[in-house]
């Protein structure tokens, strides 16, 4: 007997159901793959950025903390050259294209007083801080440390933490940080890793850490193609200043110890030897106190350098000062030789036409597997 026609309506328009929610179940599942597909590549270019982000982080700290504590000791070479009575002045030179300029040693005691004030708040700074100080130049930095802060107050009069936050606040705007922010990004950058890092990078590292993924499978999947073009960026930039920042270390740490042993020896010959006057010193004592002069302003000019420059694009990536930190490292082997001290000639793996120009610098150079963690000048 055949089926009313309504069954017959009924049994179409139930197969008709059951395939749209057979496709719709299959279009379900698809999302959740590509949700699941979006989700592994987000939280592995956030595994990536992080890795670059700290590796970068460690070199720049560990080269600012450096810097601090050479630009700190300015102060010994100030008090020895001080006690010396008829002593001539030396004139500046040329060395390499890179002048030694002369300089007073009020102004040393005053940038090492600076410095000192830097160093005592790296304590309860969060990463990237000490970095921040060598990305625009720890002398700069030290500088500050004796102006004003923001607020009005005199950041020398302050101490610890708060000394640090008022010069990055009065660093702002500057070469380090990505839009200024005065004091408010001062106190941020102390309190997270990320910031610390965007004080190197730049903007662009805020709008990938501050993105959240979307919740629509194809709008997710388009917004991690775009962040990973954005951290493909990011991570070459943060390599680049990773092995310019570990090459500019080695350098200036085997100047710093050729200083130091100088400093020594200034010190045995005015206050063990107690020769207070210029006349009463040999010529190589005299030659030894003009070369240790020479060294102070090396390393001065050297810890000026700052190793990034800042873009102009709110949410773009910083410039690594390539030309500035090579032309730094040419006068110290200039000046070295000149001394008839060879140092190691390093390489910063600058890229030129988007290849490696030369193979990076790595610490196996110089007999050391990893960044010295350089606290005081007793760890020189």
């Amino acid at each position: 007997m055949p089926l009313p026609l309504v069954l017959i309506g009924a049994g179409i328009a139930g197969a008709g159901g059951l395939v749209a929610l057979i496709k719709g179940g299959m279009n379900v599942k698809e999302a959740k793959d590509l949700m699941a597909a979006a989700n592994t590549r987000y939280e592995a270019n956030k595994t990536r950025l992080a890795v670059a982000s700290q590796t970068a982080t460690h070199s720049m700290d560990s080269l600012g903390k450096l810097e601090l504590v050479i630009t700190e000791s300015f102060s010994m070479f100030s008090d020895l050259i001080a006690q010396i009575h008829n002593k001539p002045e030396f004139k500046a030179i040329d060395n390499n294209g890179n002048a030694i300029p002369t300089y007073s040693p009020e102004e040393l005691k005053q940038v090492s007083v600076g410095a000192g004030i830097l160093l005592g708040g790296l304590t309860g700074a969060g990463m990237g801080v000490a970095g921040g100080f060598a990305a625009a130049g720890v002398t700069t930095a030290a500088v500050m440390a004796l102006g004003t802060a923001s607020t009005g107050a005199a950041i020398s009069g302050l101490s610890g933490v708060a000394a640090t936050n008022a010069t990055l606040a009065a660093l702002g705007g500057g070469a380090i940080v990505a839009g200024g922010g005065g004091m408010a990004l001062g106190a941020a950058v102390l309190s997270g890793a990320t910031l610390g890092v965007g004080l190197l990078v730049g903007g662009i590292i805020f709008s990938i850490t501050g993105s959240k993924l979307s919740d629509k499978a194809n709008e997710a999947m388009e917004q991690v193609r775009r962040m990973e073009k954005a951290v493909d960026a990011t991570c070459e930039f943060l390599n680049d200043l990773n092995e310019c920042a570990t090459g500019y270390y080695g350098v200036l740490r085997q100047v710093a110890g050729l200083y130091k042993k100088y400093i020594g020896r200034m010190d045995v010959v005015i206050n063990v030897n107690d020769k207070k006057d210029w006349y009463e010193f040999t010529d190589n004592e005299k030659l030894m106190v003009e070369n240790c002069s020479y060294l102070a302003g090396l390393l001065y000019n050297m810890c000026k350098v700052g190793l990034v420059k800042k873009t102009d694009d709110k949410n773009g990536i910083n410039q690594i000062c390539y030309d500035e930190v090579e032309k730094s490292i040419d006068g110290a082997v200039s000046l070295c030789d000149r001394l008839g001290v060879t140092i190691s000639r390093v390489d910063l793996g600058r890229r030129q036409d988007g290849e490696k120009a030369v193979r990076p610098f790595t610490y196996s150079d110089l007999g050391m597997d990893k960044l010295n963690n350089i606290k005081s000048w007793d760890d020189m």
